[in-house]
């Protein structure tokens, strides 16, 4: 499967006491860069998940969220806690009857005292086997993401690729002839301009000139580096850097066939595959 740098997924997880949330989306970089926003309470699971994500991704610039939204006690599961109350209630007499003019408690600080219903801490120290199974079910969809947008990209490289093959098999059957023609007129003009030379000093000239002006290897060059590409993205995996290169090549022998031009089809012929090029560039960038 080739895969996108582009990737998004969430899930939720409740659990006792709250609801747990990780996130993953991912953008283009040269290189695997994580980015964890981790609420402090599980600070500690920010290696694993690191290693978790690390063993499964390999290009892109990650960001992980990871959050705990605890939730509000009903009414109905709630207890006060008789041994506090009934301390509250003797400091708060005492206090009444030191000072009479004091306030005693009300209602509302009572209920809002310290440990009035119980011990309401959350032990995050267990969270650490349900978030890992909960980062595993959401790498898994964020994986799956990518690799629908990879093969997005994928179709659309084999597109740009099968055009320029079109352009190939156009201008290749032209090129002899083209060649014939223009080597023809060569030594028309250089009869004309190097006048009594000999008619060897003539051929050698146009025989060196016609070498230059021979396109057939780029265009050998330029089918071998398509089939690569194909090769490529057949055998999937992370295969941007890989594919980067083969625009490197292809774009040279491109640039190759329009600097060797003796015709129009070639000139023109050579801006379309660098615009294709181009275009497939733009793709592969996107490519873990």
């Amino acid at each position: 499967m080739i895969c996108s740098m582009t990737g998004y997924a969430v899930k939720t997880r409740d659990i006792e006491r709250g609801t747990l949330q990780l996130e993953l989306k991912s953008v283009n970089s040269r290189y695997l860069d994580f980015h964890f926003r981790v609420t402090d309470e599980l600070r500690s699971l920010e290696m694993p998940l690191r290693e978790l994500l690390a063993a499964r991704l390999s290009r892109g610039k990650v960001e992980c969220r990871l959050s705990f939204n605890a939730s509000a006690a009903r009414a109905d599961q709630l207890q006060l806690n008789a041994e506090l109350l009934a301390s509250l209630k003797q400091l708060s007499e005492q206090v009444l009857r030191e000072m009479p003019g004091a306030s005693p408690l009300s209602v509302n600080e009572t209920l809002r005292w310290p440990g009035m219903f119980g011990d309401q801490s959350v032990d995050f120290a267990a969270f650490g086997p349900v978030v890992m199974a909960l980062a595993r079910e959401v790498l898994d969809e964020f994986t799956a993401s990518r690799g629908r947008e990879g093969d997005k990209l994928a179709a659309m490289i084999v597109e740009r690729v099968n055009g320029m093959r079109d352009i190939v098999r156009r201008v290749a059957p032209r090129i002899p002839e083209a060649q014939a023609l223009f080597t023809d007129k060569l030594r028309q003009r250089l009869t004309e301009a190097l006048g009594n030379a000999s008619d060897d000093r003539i051929l050698q000239e146009v025989a060196v000139f016609a070498t230059r002006i021979d396109v057939a290897e780029e265009l050998s060059r330029l089918t071998t580096h398509l089939d690569e590409v194909e090769r490529v993205l057949k055998q999937g995996g992370a295969c941007g850097k890989r594919l980067d290169f083969l625009m490197q090549e292809l774009n040279r022998e491109a640039n190759t066939l329009g600097s060797k031009s003796a015709i129009t089809e070639v000139s023109q012929a050579s801006m379309d595959l660098k615009l294709l090029i181009e275009q497939m560039r733009e793709q592969i960038q996107n490519l873990e």
